[in-house]
């Protein structure tokens, strides 16, 4: 029998003091933008039923569940944010203020292969407008996406988001090479979502596969990789049926996007189709300007979740920014911070006698809000002193027998070295 393992599981992480500061730090500013941008917090269990995500979402997070059985009945951890949000958008129906403005920042898994930015166990911060139809909620978000970045002091052309539109794809291949046969368009979905894993020879084999879900013939595969090569909006919409809605909803996208003054970071990239089945109108990732790593975050419209789950029809769109890209982003560029440790005071009590007043002197700063940190057991003074400047205390309080004979304690001002007093509590 083989001895238990005492790692973390692969693909997850530990987060010691130092590490969680910068989490927190990180998702300080996550929370920070979604105020300022009017949006409200959501939580739901980590833990969902099964079929949450398996009905509508798509091949790969099938995959990548971790699901399990118990007491005959099957669930999951979230991969995602998105079908938890849907589930409670459903249980309120009819008594909700629409357009919602929500966001999560959610720990989600995914059992798939770790490499650099990617791991099986991850926090995400999603951002969701439920309720309104219009492009103005797909603006709104990049918005956000971008406040964020410059709120991690990026600079402007580190990142750019690049989008496409779904609708855009399907109104162009219905009135091409899927005419006859529009009900394959999401199984040829899931199959270009792997361009930038495989690449486009090995994409092209897959669509034309015979046994294969969608079997195109091999101009119709080439017609369609040489549509999602196109980085030029005006190109796409001159290959797009005449009087396309999708076609007037990029345009109108893409103006508002000026208004917002960021228009220069956002791409067309007719490549991006995003994975997940549910998604239905524009669809965005953005990447760092080298794309020298996977997606720092990506979302779109889906309009259609909702009806998918047996609820009725409500539009939506959002995303979902995941912690660890970003966090190497940061990193490449020198912007990852170490955020120190910091408390107001210690007290210390230079011997046993006095350790009933200092308990006391603690519980009086604790109480008028300083983070205070009792010094324990009796390590010498020098020792304290230097514990306490590493910890990024601001105050020593010393309280000795002479300080109990005057009924005060000494203060010591660790970056001055300035003393004073304070009197002792009763």
């Amino acid at each position: 029998m083989s001895k238990p393992t005492l790692q973390a599981p692969r693909g997850t992480r530990d987060f010691y003091p130092e590490d969680l500061r910068r989490r927190d730090w990180l998702f300080e500013h996550f929370r920070a933008v979604a105020r300022v941008f009017a949006f409200e917090e959501v939580d739901a269990p980590v833990l969902e039923s099964e079929a949450l995500f398996t009905r509508k979402a798509g091949e790969e997070i099938v995959e990548q569940l971790y699901h399990f059985e118990l007491h005959e009945r099957r669930y999951a951890l979230r991969p995602e944010m998105t079908p938890s949000l849907a589930r409670m958008v459903m249980a309120r129906a009819g008594s909700l203020r629409l357009p919602l403005r929500w966001f999560t920042v959610t720990q989600n898994w995914r059992y798939e292969r770790t490499t650099r930015g990617r791991k099986r166990e991850h926090f995400q911060w999603n951002m969701d407008v439920w309720g309104e139809p219009g492009v103005g909620a797909e603006a709104e978000l990049i918005a956000a996406l971008f406040a964020l970045l410059d709120r991690l002091a990026l600079p402007r052309d580190a990142v750019k988001v690049r989008l496409s539109s779904r609708a855009l794809l399907e109104e162009t291949l219905r009135a091409t090479i899927l005419a006859r046969r529009p009900e394959v368009f999401p199984a040829l979905c899931v199959i270009i979502d792997k361009l930038e894993k495989i690449g486009a020879a090995a994409v092209t084999d897959l669509l034309m596969d015979p046994a294969g879900p969608v079997a195109l013939a091999p101009a119709e595969a080439e017609f369609l990789v040489g549509w999602l090569g196109l980085r030029s909006f005006e190109e796409a919409a001159a290959a797009a049926p005449a009087g396309s809605p999708a076609t007037a909803s990029l345009r109108e996208l893409f103006e508002l996007l000026a208004a917002y003054g960021i228009a220069d970071r956002v791409v067309f990239d007719a490549s991006i189709v995003r994975g997940l089945a549910y998604y239905t109108g524009v669809v965005f990732e953005a990447f760092d300007a080298g794309r020298t790593l996977r997606a720092i975050c990506g979302g779109g419209r889906y309009d259609g979740l909702l009806e998918a789950l047996g609820g009725s029809a409500l539009p939506a769109v959002g995303f979902g920014f995941g912690d660890v890209v970003i966090q190497e982003l940061l990193a490449d560029l020198g912007l990852l911070p170490e955020i120190p440790r910091r408390i107001d005071a210690v007290v210390f009590a230079l011997g046993r006698p006095q350790r009933e007043a200092a308990i006391r002197l603690a519980t009086a700063l604790r109480a008028e809000g300083a983070s205070v940190e009792l010094v324990l057991g009796q390590p010498r003074l020098k020792r304290a002193l230097a514990d306490a400047d590493k910890a990024g205390a601001r105050r020593a309080y010393l309280v000795g027998p002479e300080e109990i004979a005057k009924g005060i304690a000494l203060v010591r001002d660790l970056a001055s070295g300035e003393q004073s007093q304070r009197p002792l509590p009763e």
